[in-house]
């Protein structure tokens, strides 16, 4: 008779559990509990005691200054990104890697390097600052410089989302589109467009959250002024310096939330976006 024996390898060890917990708790120290304290602190004395640290004039005007430079800024890096990110997709040029190099740079700069560039750009002793001051144009310390540091931080976003859409599509339903007779003005708003549209959106909603939430190029070209030249990041700041503890809380809060949003329809524009490409 033959005598089975018992294997004698050992067992692998499962190490899955131990990384998901490793992560669980990465995560919990580094984002969980700093956000419930956030959330802590802004509503410990009651949604009465937000809500009157919300209604100050100065976090008024943050939000409205915020706000502002939001609605300027996606527009332009919305229409920027549409055609740079067709330029890139449907041609082969040279320098068409230096271009791409050029749209990634906010990612690479630091921020508060962005806002520099600005300042000797701009400012009264900078390489513009002679002829905006004889036209009394003014730049720093003023929304347009604002505008310009969050245009520049914000740039990437929708082209880096729309280029790989576009490649991956194709040309073939514009180039049906060509031989019956479309021009290329209906080809983008009835071909391109309604195939790209969660990439879009994608975009224009990370360009929002990134304009919304920009401190350090916003901060260096503003001045931090509040009530004059403080968004709602810069407010947070401001306001726990100056020890107005609840109002910093209630600003953190409110730009949590809107991160927390942000994600969500993130998360549901990545699964649309994806579904589409698979199903074109």
């Amino acid at each position: 008779m033959l005598s089975l024996k018992k294997s004698t390898k050992p067992k692998e060890w499962d190490y899955k559990p131990l990384l998901i917990i490793v992560a669980l708790v990465y995560l919990a120290l580094l984002l969980f509990i700093p956000a419930a304290a956030v959330f802590y602190y802004a509503f410990r004395n009651g949604f009465q005691a937000f809500l009157e640290a919300a209604g100050t004039s100065d976090f008024i005007e943050a939000v409205r200054l915020t706000v502002i430079i939001a609605l300027i800024t996606v527009p332009l890096n919305t229409i920027f990104g549409l055609c740079a990110a067709w330029v890139i997709a449907r041609n082969q040029f040279r320098g068409k890697t230096l271009l791409i190099s050029l749209i990634d740079l906010p990612f690479a700069v630091s921020p508060v390097v962005a806002g520099l560039m600005i300042v000797l750009l701009y400012g009264r002793n900078g390489w513009l600052g002679s002829f905006l001051e004889f036209f009394d144009i003014k730049i720093l310390f003023a929304l347009p410089g604002m505008v310009l540091a969050t245009i520049f931080v914000t740039m990437p976003f929708v082209a880096r989302e729309v280029i790989p859409v576009l490649e991956e599509i194709g040309l073939e339903q514009e180039e049906a589109g060509r031989t019956l007779g479309a021009n290329d003005w209906q080809i983008f708003w009835r071909v391109t467009l309604p195939n790209i549209r969660w990439g879009l959106m994608y975009g224009v909603l990370l360009t929002n959250a990134r304009a919304m939430g920009e401190f350090g190029a916003v901060s260096v070209v503003s001045g931090s002024i509040l009530g004059r030249t403080a968004t709602l990041p810069i407010f947070v700041e401001q306001a726990y310096k100056n020890y107005l503890t609840p109002a910093a809380f209630s600003a953190a809060a409110i730009l949590a939330l809107l991160a927390g949003v942000t994600l969500i329809i993130k998360e549901i524009l990545e699964r649309k976006t994806a579904h589409k490409i698979h199903t074109t």
